[in-house]
Parts: structure tokens; sequence; C-alpha cells
């Protein structure tokens, strides 16, 4: 999951939790296929998707290893920027994945499944799904402000400000009240990156976290703006917050 530790000893990382291995498989591609019914989603009717992983042979994958307590984690994103959630589909004896969901509002959803076949490496594959009706397009403005939710107040802090396309920003994270902190789903946090045109949508864990502060290390490819959706547990309740920013040029 996280490819930049390394142990000289045998152990479980210590960003993830998840067991090292002593020797990284090739990366290889594995593709995620998507069945969508009704073929023509209308906003607000039930979507039934299914999601089926094959190996680079073609072959249906069966096994999957659990990561952060799921054996997949699946981002949904309107086109505008404003509908979000993270899920996590039931997994099915013949290897697929299977969700129902209602989408809101018409226009493209972007999904960024993130899933771990065994034997292999992690994967983060993209697939998208189309609601009947005029689309609503993006549009970002910085909003940098503390948020709150459901039972916290989250601020956040870019360095350097702005952010830099194609070097190492650090985003650090306040949450107040910082007792009751909790992980969820096996992390101090979640953390989904959206461009605004939806071509980038990355899913990061904190690099550090020290009681109510958090870290992240995220690598914004591109220039332009984002939207960057975290979510954090305390006394049991998960909170969602929200910020969007500029990414400069080098």
């Amino acid at each position: 999951m996280d490819q930049d530790v390394h142990l000289d000893h045998p152990g479980k990382c210590p960003r993830c939790g998840m067991t090292m291995v002593l020797k990284m498989p090739d990366r290889l591609e594995y593709p995620l296929f998507l069945d969508v019914e009704p073929r023509a989603i209308q906003p607000g009717q039930q979507a039934n998707l299914t999601l089926r992983v094959l190996d680079p042979g073609g072959k249906p994958v069966r096994h999957f290893e659990t990561v952060h307590e799921k054996l997949i984690h699946l981002f949904v994103v309107s086109e505008d920027l404003e509908f979000f959630a993270h899920v996590h589909p039931e997994f099915c004896a013949d290897g697929s994945f299977v969700l129902k969901m209602m989408l809101p509002k018409p226009g493209m959803y972007r999904l960024l499944a993130d899933f771990y076949p065994s034997g292999a490496v992690p994967q983060l594959a993209l697939e998208s799904i189309y609601v009947k009706g005029p689309p609503i397009a993006a549009h970002l403005k910085p909003s940098l402000t503390p948020q709150r939710g459901e039972n916290l107040t989250a601020s956040f802090r870019l360095e350097p400000d702005p952010a830099i396309a194609g070097l190492i920003s650090r985003i650090y994270y306040t949450l107040e009240p910082g007792a009751g902190l909790e992980k969820y789903l096996g992390a101090w946090g979640h953390m989904l990156i959206a461009s605004e045109d939806l071509i980038d949508l990355m899913h990061l864990h904190p690099f550090l976290a020290s009681g109510s502060n958090i870290q992240y290390n995220v690598l914004f490819p591109r220039a332009g703006n984002y939207k960057v959706w975290s979510q954090f547990q305390r006394l049991g309740v998960v909170n969602t917050v929200a910020f969007s920013l500029r990414v400069s040029d080098l």
C-alpha cells in the first residue's frame, strides 16, 4: 500500500499496518470492469453496480487482500464535485463486487476503486457512470476556511502555499476537539483528491498523525483547481470535510 516504506526485518508497515513482504511482485495492471443497471440511469434512481477484476491474462480474480479493513474501497464523485461517497461494495463468491447506489443529479460520475489482488500489488482503477440529463460543470474556487463536520472542526494548512505541481506538498489538519479521535478503517484519516476536470483522482492516508494534528504528503500532477475530501472519526462518528485549492505551475 505504501511502497515508499521499507524495513530491514519482517513486520507491519508503520503507516498502514499491512504485513511487509520480502519482495514486491511485478507491477502489472489488473483491469476493472463495471456493469451498471439500468443502462439509462435517471437522477434519484437506484443503480445496481457490479465490479469485476481480471488478472493480466484475462481470468477473473477471486482472491483479494484486506486493506484498511475492506477488500475494496470505492469513491464516487459527481461532475460538479458536490456529491462524494466512500463506500465498500459487497464481495460475492464469483469474485465480483456489488453495490446499490442512488445517484442524485444528472451528468458524469467518476469512480475510483482501490483494491489489492492476492499475489499482485495494490491497484487503483477509474471508471465513469452517466446519469441522464444536462451535465453540471464544476466551478471551483479556493476555499481553505475551517470546516465543521458532524462532531469536530477541521482547520487546513498548506506548505508550500500555494501548492506547486510536481513537488511534494504537505497538507496539515488540526482537528478540534482532539479528544475522542479514533482510527477510521484502520487509518487516522482517508483523503480523496479530485482535479476539477476529474481526470486525476488520488486516495491517500496520513503520513504522520500526532494527537489532533494530521499530515498528508501529496504530489499534485498538474496545475489547476482541486477538491480535497478528508474523513476522520471521533467518538464513533465519521466526519467528512471538504476544501478546494489552486495548484500552481513550477
